[in-house]
C-alpha cells in the first residue's frame, strides 16, 4: 500500500482540496483496514472489503480513495447517522471494526501545533501527528448486511405499477397489492413540474 502522504495527496485531489477531514479519513481508513487484516484493498483484497460510512463529509471521500470502495461497486454504504465514523468489514474473516473520530481531538490539536492560531490549520497539521488513540475510538462489532445490499448483481428488478420505473435491489414498496417505487409510495424527494 502507498504511504500516508501519497494516500493523502490522492485523496485531496479526488476531494478537491486538502482539509482536516481528509487527514481524518485517510488515517481512519488505514486504521480500519489494519484492524480487520486487509492489506491490499484495491487489489487482492478488494472483494473481501465492505465499508459503511456514517457521514457525508470530507472524510468519506478520503475513505473511498484509500479503500477503493464505492457506492457504484456496492462495497461502500452510507448510513446517514451524522457521525464521523466508519465500519470496516472483512468478508473473508467476518471481522468488523467501527472507527470513530474523537471529538476531543479538536481541542487536543492545540497540544501538537500550539504555534498555529487558525484552528482549521492547527487541526489539519495536528491530525497528521496525533497518536491513533487520541484521534479515534475503535469498537469490534458484528455487522449484518442484508442480501439486497451485498456487492454483485441485483437480486431482482421489478417495475413500479404506477409510474413504470424499474426498481432494483429490493427497494420497492408493496402497498395495496401493488408494487411501487419509493417515489410513488410517497417518499419522493423531488416535485414534478
Amino acid at each position: 500500500m502507498q504511504s500516508f502522504e501519497e494516500l493523502l495527496e490522492i485523496s485531496a485531489k479526488i476531494h478537491g482540496h486538502l482539509c482536516a477531514g481528509q487527514v481524518i479519513g485517510v488515517r481512519m481508513a488505514l486504521l480500519g483496514l489494519r484492524l480487520i487484516g486487509i492489506n491490499d484493498p484495491k487489489g487482492a483484497d478488494r472483494k473481501k472489503l465492505y465499508v459503511i460510512v456514517e457521514i457525508d463529509r470530507c472524510a468519506t471521500d478520503a475513505i473511498q480513495s484509500v479503500t477503493g470502495c464505492s457506492l457504484g461497486k456496492r462495497s461502500l454504504r452510507w448510513m446517514d447517522f451524522g457521525i464521523m465514523a466508519a465500519t470496516f468489514v472483512n468478508f473473508a474473516t467476518g471481522k468488523a471494526v467501527r472507527v470513530t473520530a474523537r471529538e476531543e481531538a479538536r481541542e487536543l490539536s492545540a497540544k501538537y501545533c500550539p504555534e498555529l492560531a487558525d484552528k482549521y490549520k492547527r487541526q489539519l497539521e495536528a491530525y497528521r501527528l496525533m497518536p491513533e488513540e487520541e484521534l479515534f475510538t475503535t469498537q469490534e462489532v458484528r455487522v449484518s448486511i442484508p442480501e439486497c445490499d451485498m456487492p454483485g448483481r441485483p437480486l431482482r428488478r421489478v417495475q413500479c405499477d404506477q409510474c413504470g420505473d424499474h426498481v432494483q435491489d429490493c427497494r420497492e414498496v408493496e402497498r395495496d397489492a401493488k408494487t411501487l417505487c419509493r417515489a410513488c409510495a410517497g417518499q419522493r424527494y423531488y416535485e414534478l413540474i
